[in-house]
């Protein structure tokens, strides 16, 4: 029976690299790719939930500590094997920006730093005071460099390569860059809450604005295209199918943070002889429908996505399972803070369901993870097979079953 055309690719790259590559500390940095980042957005949005569940109890508080200081240890460490990577092999930076799977999980180190700020925000400003607010603001900045720079040039890369992506190759992971400023926006109003100046608080708050406007609205036009290609092409493959909970991202995010901004606009704008005293009020009111509406389109979208996943099991574990958590986590934040602005029960207690179901599924994944990291076999990046081919001289854009 003859081998697959991907597994002959990845015996030749193999086989053509040094052999120092492929053993020991050298194979773990030289294949650590950027979805190494997706544990940390999954970590810290369960420690960001365990924070917002209306049903306030101290064992769900110090728990959000931990899970706090475990996503911040998980981040300081793929962030210093990332900067490890691309310092001793500078030649993998060009490949893997420009592969069109790979490169996308750039997005992932922003939003996962945004959850460490997030929690920043809830945990550590009550109890250190003015200088951690400080310390907030700058992260916040930081992370707003790095999510608009993101999704500007990925976007752009995206719609710039030479070789042409057919419909049935668009998967939800195209949402991955756009969602970058959407979850930027989030984090900004919470930010924009605590600062103790207004004219600091009003910018930050304009910024969250704009990095919201930037990001919704494209979030929208890839959710079109990828409904086109479901209806036309039916559901991903088996190895792509956890993605089909990615639409939830930006749509949950999107409608907290929208909520958020609202909630904050109304309390800096009282009082305020900025545009006209109603303001404030109409920013509320506006961000309350235009979240509920968007956590009804996201209904939608959970409801395809447990349908695949039921229609579609078993599948194979990979780092793309992380697409579980993040993005329920996100919805479930925006329900409970739709139960806490329209104190209605009902967004309370779904969003706490949704939680719980979170914690669940990042026990799970994050079983598997360890487990495969220790064993060593997911530590595997389809990018390097690029990088081969290019230095055997040939064009990798001519190669279709490349990842």
């Amino acid at each position: 029976m003859a081998k697959p055309a991907s597994d002959t690719n990845t015996a030749t790259a193999t086989a053509t690299a040094p052999v120092k590559y492929n053993v020991g500390w050298r194979r773990v940095v030289r294949n650590f790719s950027p979805s190494w980042f997706a544990v940390t957005m999954g970590t810290g949005i369960v420690s960001v939930l365990l924070n917002s569940v209306p049903f306030h109890t101290p064992v769900l508080y110090y728990l959000s500590i931990v899970f706090y200081i475990l996503n911040a240890v998980i981040f300081v460490l793929a962030l210093a094997t990332s900067i490890l990577r691309y310092t001793l092999y500078p030649e993998i930076w060009p490949v893997m920006i420009q592969d069109p799977t790979n490169s996308l999980f750039l997005a992932t180190v922003p939003m996962g730093f945004a959850t460490l700020i997030e929690m920043w925000v809830s945990i550590c400003v009550p109890q250190w005071g003015d200088w951690a607010v400080s310390v907030a603001w700058a992260l916040w900045m930081v992370d707003v460099v790095a999510a608009a720079s993101v999704t500007l040039s990925l976007s752009f890369i995206l719609i710039s390569q030479r070789h042409i992506t057919s419909l049935d190759r668009i998967t939800a992971l195209q949402l991955l860059p756009i969602a970058a400023t959407i979850v930027a926006a989030g984090a900004g109003s919470k930010v924009a809450d605590i600062l103790p100046n207004q004219q600091h608080a009003l910018g930050t708050l304009l910024a969250s604005f704009v990095l919201w406007g930037m990001g919704t609205p494209l979030a929208i036009v890839v959710l079109v295209i990828y409904y086109q290609r479901l209806a036309v092409h039916k559901l991903p493959p088996r190895e792509m199918i956890v993605s089909c909970f990615l639409p939830l991202g930006p749509l949950g995010f999107g409608g907290f943070g929208i909520l958020y901004i609202g909630k904050v606009a109304r309390k800096l704008l009282e009082g305020s002889d900025i545009l006209d005293p109603i303001a404030g009020p109409m920013a509320y009111v506006l961000g309350v429908f235009i979240s509920l509406i968007m956590w009804s389109f996201g209904l939608i979208w959970l409801v395809f996505a447990l349908a695949t996943v039921v229609y579609s099991s078993p599948f194979p574990f990979n780092m793309g399972w992380w697409g579980f958590t993040f993005p329920l986590g996100v919805y479930a934040a925006n329900s409970i803070e739709l139960g806490i602005e329209l104190d209605l029960m009902f967004f309370k207690v779904f969003g706490t369901i949704v939680s719980a179901a979170v914690l669940l599924l990042w026990a799970l994944v994050g079983s598997h993870t360890a487990m495969g990291a220790w064993r060593g076999n997911l530590f595997y990046a389809p990018c390097l097979q690029n990088l081969t081919f290019r230095e055997e001289g040939r064009d990798h854009d001519e190669d279709p079953d490349r990842a």
